[in-house]
């Protein structure tokens, strides 16, 4: 529950300020008193001031009847409100392009340099940076766009404020409603940007768009590592699966049945075709490299609360694949050990449904800077125990498609599925020529040295930003 500060209570001419709302989001997210520190800034802006494009610049787009395909040549990227906030962009549904680019979706187009903003559910309020590598995307009705004026103010530093704890709370403020919360542009046209020396603002769009380019450089990286991963092992028609054009898995016999599974799905006979043309070329079962290292989920065990201060983050399968987890903090005393993770361990998402949209099998690399998190119980821990097969290798194999597919026909249980203990221990590895595998381990590891330094930039851009504003501030 939140509560007003005694330091800082709610005064009743604030009600008109706020339209006469009588909720508590406005006067207890921080947004009155985050405006009434703005009011004390030499100069600010009404964010409708410095913005433009379709309605003055803030605009989101119509609801309609979607259309998905997934032959690239008909069909665009399609970014949903939680889409916008995940690292890999990989695996993003596929709308229809004819209807995209009608004149009623066309404005629908990302342009870098755009800042995002979930506007409804359950995500509303999270902000997010059009990345160089997302022009080809379009974005649902569930987002709102923020389209700088680049004659008014740069884009990195726009974002940078809405990104700031300032602009979180004005834009968090801006948020009605109950069972589904919704964000309209007219609520946060009035948001008052401040405004400094153009050098400083320069500096921290320098800082953004840098951010932005490393984290899309760490996005073509993943790609061109797993490309290069089916070009070496001599299977590049693995490289784009198309399972969706294949023949529907209907009316199969299996000759061969035994007590591991009596599962329809773990003997679909386009997952088989895969399993065999893997385990055509040189390589070993995924048992057999984890033998030594560890192939199973981590422990479980009970939540303790923490503050930041004296706690660890916990990442759960949702929020291990946004670009910056959100998890609760938890006290690393009152668990155990094996909530870390080693460096370069893949963390599967073991548990959820079969949605094709959902993150169920979809694979994370622990390293860098996120071995300071812990993990949940949820996730399939893939550690590799042969030295001559790297981590960041495996996961350059278990972020594709084929590995994907193959994964989910393994899933065992009702409602919530889980992956096979059994079968999955069978997963065959391709495995390149040794010199080949160190190239493909190194792309992966690049990748995931260029996301840590984006955010490292990203908290710079912001810490310059908050301090600006609290020195101006007084």
């Amino acid at each position: 529950m939140k509560i007003a500060s005694i330091s800082s209570p709610v005064m009743s001419s604030w009600f008109a300020e706020q339209g006469h709302r009588l909720d508590a989001a406005p006067y207890v997210s921080g947004a009155l008193k985050t405006k009434k520190l703005l009011e004390r800034l030499p100069k600010t802006e009404p964010l409708e001031a410095v913005t433009t494009g379709p309605k003055g610049g803030l605009f989101y787009g119509p609801m309609f009847r979607r259309v998905y395909l997934t032959d690239p040549e008909y069909s665009v990227p399609w970014l949903g409100s939680r889409d916008m906030m995940a690292a890999d962009l990989t695996g993003l549904p596929r709308l229809k392009k004819s209807d995209a680019e009608s004149p009623a979706l066309a404005d629908q187009q990302l342009k870098p340099g755009m800042t995002l903003i979930s506007r409804s559910g359950f995500y509303a309020g999270r902000r997010a940076y059009v990345r160089p590598d997302m022009g080809d995307c379009w974005a649902s009705e569930h987002i709102l766009k923020v389209q700088p004026n680049p004659e008014k103010i740069k884009s990195g530093y726009l974002y940078a404020f809405l990104l700031s704890r300032f602009g979180e709370s004005l834009v968090r403020g801006s948020v009605y409603g109950s069972a589904v919360k919704h964000i309209e542009p007219h609520h946060i046209a009035g948001l008052p940007v401040p405004r400094f020396e153009a050098e400083l603002e320069d500096q921290i769009h320098d800082l953004v768009e840098e951010c932005a380019r490393l984290r899309a450089e760490f996005q073509s990286s993943l790609v061109s590592a797993t490309e290069d991963l089916f070009k070496s092992v001599g299977l590049p028609e693995l490289i784009d699966v198309r399972w969706h054009q294949q023949e529907r898995d209907l009316g199969f016999d299996v000759s061969t049945l035994g007590p591991t599974s009596l599962r329809a799905l773990n003997f679909a006979p386009r997952a088989r075709q895969l399993a065999e043309k893997l385990g055509s070329v040189p390589g070993k079962s995924l048992g057999e490299i984890c033998s030594g290292g560890q192939l199973g989920s981590g422990v479980r065990f009970k939540r303790v609360d923490s503050n930041p201060e004296h706690g660890v983050q916990l990442i759960g399968q949702r929020q291990g694949f946004w670009l910056k987890p959100e998890g609760r903090w938890i006290s690393a005393e009152q668990a155990p050990s094996g909530i870390f993770a080693c460096d370069e361990t893949i963390m599967i998402a073991a548990q959820g449904t079969l949605g094709e949209n959902e993150v169920f099998c979809r694979p994370l690399l622990i390293t860098g800077s996120w071995l300071k998190y812990v993990y949940t119980q949820h996730f399939l821990r893939v550690v590799s125990g042969d030295p001559e097969v790297p981590g960041a290798y495996l996961f350059a194999f278990f972020r594709s498609e084929a590995a994907f597919r193959l994964l989910r026909s393994l899933s065992v249980g009702g409602k919530q599925q889980d992956i096979h203990e059994g079968l999955r221990a069978q997963i065959p590895v391709p495995l390149a020529p040794p010199a080949d595998r160190e190239r493909i381990a190194a792309t992966v590891r690049h990748a995931y040295e260029c996301r840590d330094r984006a955010d490292v930039l990203e908290d710079k851009a912001l810490a310059l930003l908050t301090t600006a504003i609290e020195e101006a501030a007084g």
